[in-house]
């Protein structure tokens, strides 16, 4: 028999440990119990009606609760209760060392839950209780237990019965005004006809309606005013008092075809209880801006300075911002009707300036005018100068240690205009381990300087909503990238643009003016040896202006009416060349044909299109766990006398953030694999056209460290592969082919840890590849049946690690 490697035969030995200690955990938990006492295992929640199965699932969860279900049982780690036995390990065993010390923290340990029939009892009423509200009102609730060997597992059984659908809604308001801002606002009420009843309902249009009609100028309407009289008597049946039986004729004929119950519902608004008279609309009256109040300070302070404007007073005690920019940054204005989302707004856009640390807005009734408010706005400062210096370290498949420093200067209120002056310098280096010691594989330099004001900056007035958050940014930058012995990267970039909110989940940047030069220096060796030997590489790295526009959308609705899942998705656009092209024609023209743009600097334009779109989907499932996808897609396209894309612009594929399975920028394009001497000096692949997906199922593990340090675990599936548009003949099988695309997509699975420290999180994957592109063992490479995990170089090759900061997406 062959001996196993001594490195397979200690892994076996933790395996065999880890296997012992988990069964232990699932079988001792029980040991401490007093003699009356079962341990609580278990709870099973089944659901039978006359309702959709979705709707099953979600009352399921949401009787599951621990509001509903007051007595919750011991949760499970891998079929185990490990928590319960490390309880009993501190407490009944009393262990005590260096490593129990470690692993026993409190967010570590769960006491034994001991079974109580009297809250499972209560439990019933409350989930009767639910369902009830929910308008499941014939519902029925109770519950059997089954304990065996000192456990206990619960079953509840729920029948909901039929519920009631909203058949008419009615209002009741006797202030006309009112009724018609209600009736003005119906079609985005929450009670509509023909919708399943639930109380929750009724407290969601209750806010609604308050919110409403304060934003009408009603400051002092109260929501206790609102009432609901719900009726659930249906009254065909009294049509005809002397003959009972058409009665029940004319519920049969009414109800004929309906699948639940119907009811109505009366909306009542009641006038203000300690006056005859109706609700009363408030205007805005004086606007008292502070903007530089301490936080203990005094608004009646004798030593601020009054400055009375147009539409505010201003009362300081130095200039913090010009009093003309100070007055269009606060959307209040004198007359106005009162209204919430107006006091919203004001206080959103205060903020978005950036110069104040905390934003107060008070109103006050002054006591010479009736229906009036005076808005006092108290304004705390930030520093105006900040410093901050950040260190990163980080590990890849490609090189063994990298390394970067970036200091940055910002003032954010210069020359008291609001405007933000960034500066930032940065460097960084990677270091590869050879058998000759350490080597520097790559070396990097950089700095950027940036303008941002928070208005549009143009030569016209353009109306903007009190929403936005407009910023205008002016950024310069040049960088420096070196990669030892193969080539040196000069990059200049300047950009103006636009970014602003469209709405609370939609956002747009906008660079109508971008600019970047891209000079190459080239090694000779790897320039005779690797680019000349490749017409497409070659081009690649000519030195290249790009100059165009760029546009991005972004929508996000991250937020708390989203709790359990939420979206986000980025579409970018970018082109270069059209109105560089255009000087060029222009200087061609009017030096004769003797001179242009191109022959001036010697450097050719770039032609291009980039189109990309990144969609990612969150799940929570649960408090502990939950599941994150992405889908992304991209395609750029050279035209005019471009014939490929700037390298720094095209796609790559493999590496921390991308298909984890493949190191970094090595897979693709589609199923060719470059295994020539070439690629041992420069594996970099790269390609026209990228599309990627991935799911990973995120879990919490243990809490480390007292509880400062979160150990949470991932499991993943990405697949996807990067394209040429076009053939090329030195990379056979790059280019896309719809009826290859099966074939082409790679795909890698594997696990990750990941060490939440709550203000960063250090990531470490393993990858391990289930499809190769290339591989031509079967027909559409799928690659499990070639996993040799007992051989340590096929491991070495195959299985990929990384470390990362933060989340791949």
């Amino acid at each position: 028999m062959q001996q196993l490697p001594k490195s397979n035969i200690l892994l076996l030995k933790q395996l065999l440990l880890l296997a012992v200690v988990f069964t232990l955990a699932a079988c001792s938990n029980t040991k401490y119990l007093q003699k009356d006492q079962t341990l609580y295992t278990s709870s099973k929640v089944e659901v039978q009606g006359e309702i959709l199965n979705s709707e099953k699932q979600d009352l399921r969860s949401s009787l599951s609760s621990k509001s509903l279900m007051t007595q919750q049982p011991n949760k499970k780690l891998l079929n185990s209760r490990i928590k319960v036995w490390l309880y009993n390990q501190k407490y009944n065993e009393k262990k005590s060392n260096w490593f129990w010390n470690l692993v026993l923290s409190k967010r570590n340990l769960e006491e034994p839950v001991v079974y109580d029939s009297t809250k499972s009892k209560e439990s019933v009423e409350r989930m009767s209780s639910y369902l009830h509200n929910q308008g499941f009102f014939y519902a029925t609730v109770s519950y059997e237990s089954n304990t065996k060997r000192r456990k206990t597992s619960v079953t509840y059984q729920v029948n909901t019965g039929r519920n009631f659908v909203i058949d008419k809604i009615a209002y009741d308001v006797p202030d006309s005004a009112i009724l018609k801002i209600v009736t003005a606002n119906e079609n985005l009420s929450y009670i509509k006809k023909g919708i399943t009843f639930k109380s929750a309902t009724l407290g969601s249009e209750r806010e609604r309606l308050t919110r409403v009609i304060k934003d009408a100028g009603y400051y002092k309407f109260n929501r206790d005013a609102i009432e609901f009289t719900v009726d659930t008597l249906n009254k065909a049946l009294f049509r005809n008092t002397l003959n009972p039986f058409e009665g029940f004729v004319n519920i049969f004929n009414e109800n004929k075809g309906r699948d639940k119950l119907t009811m109505d519902v009366l909306i009542h608004i009641k006038n203000p209880e300690d006056s005859l008279s109706s609700w009363q609309q408030y205007h805005i009256g004086k606007i008292y801006a502070y903007p530089d109040f301490s936080l203990n300070g005094n608004p009646n302070d004798t030593t601020l300075t009054q400055d009375v404007r147009k539409f505010i007073t201003i009362r300081s005690h130095q200039e913090m911002l010009k009093p003309k920019i100070l007055s269009r940054s606060i959307l209040l204005r004198p007359g106005e009707t009162y209204s919430m989302q107006h006091y919203n707004n004001a206080i959103n856009k205060l903020y978005d300036i950036g110069i104040w640390q905390f934003v107060t807005l008070q109103y006050k009734e002054p006591k010479d005018s009736v229906n009036t408010l005076d808005a006092y706005l108290f304004l705390t400062p930030r520093r105006k100068q900040e410093l901050g210096l950040s260190f990163e370290v980080s590990n890849s498949s490609d090189y063994t240690l990298g390394s970067g420093i970036t200091l940055n200067y910002r003032h954010i209120n210069l020359n008291k205009t609001a405007t933000q002056l960034g500066m930032s310098l940065n460097t960084g280096i990677e270091l590869v381990r050879q058998e000759s010691g350490w080597e520097l594989q790559s070396k990097q330099f950089g700095g950027e300087v940036s303008l941002t004001w928070p208005r549009f900056a143009l030569p016209f007035n353009i109306k903007q909503s009190s929403r936005s958050n407009v910023k205008t940014r002016l950024i310069l930058g040049a960088n420096y990238l070196s990669r030892v012995e193969k080539f040196d990267v000069n990059s200049i970039n300047l950009s103006y643009g636009y970014d602003w909110n469209e709405s609370a989940y939609k956002r747009w940047i906008v660079r109508p003016f971008t600019l970047n030069y891209v000079g190459v220096n080239l090694d000779p060796t790897f320039r005779d040896s690797v680019v000349n030997t490749n017409p497409y590489l070659k081009r690649s790295f000519e030195p290249a202006l790009i100059g165009g526009e760029n546009v991005s959308f972004i929508f996000s609705n991250q937020d708390a009416l989203h709790q359990r899942h939420y979206s986000y998705l980025r579409i970018n656009v970018e082109e270069s060349g059209l109105w560089l092209s255009g000087i060029n024609s222009l200087m061609n023209s009017i030096s004769g044909h003797k001179t242009n743009l191109e022959t001036l600097t010697n450097v050719n334009i770039s032609n291009f299109v980039k189109i990309e779109a990144d969609y990612r989907h969150y799940w929570k499932l649960g408090l502990h766990s939950g599941v994150a996808a992405r889908a992304y897609a991209g395609v750029g396209i050279p035209y005019s006398y471009s014939q490929v894309l700037p390298y720094i612009r095209q796609f790559t594929s493999g590496g921390p953030n991308s298909i984890r399975a493949w190191r970094l920028r090595t897979l693709g394009p589609g199923s060719f694999k470059d295994s020539s001497a070439t690629a041992q000096a420069f594996p970099d692949q790269t390609g026209d056209m990228k599309l990627e997906g991935n799911v990973e199922y995120r879990f919490d593990l243990l809490r480390m460290f007292g509880g400062s340090v979160n150990l949470k675990g991932a499991t993943f599936l990405d697949m996807g592969n990067i394209w040429m548009i076009r053939k090329d003949s030195s990379r056979p099988g790059s280019e896309f082919r719809f009826n290859q695309l099966y074939h082409d997509l790679a795909m890698g699975t594997g696990a990750g840890l990941r060490l939440d420290f709550s203000f960063f999180l250090i990531r470490l994957d393993w990858g391990i590849p289930l499809k190769v592109p290339y591989f031509t063992g079967n027909k559409n490479g799928w690659y499990v049946g070639e996993w040799d995990l007992k051989d340590a170089r096929w491991r070495r090759e195959n299985i990929i690690w990384n470390i990362a900061i933060g989340y791949p997406f």
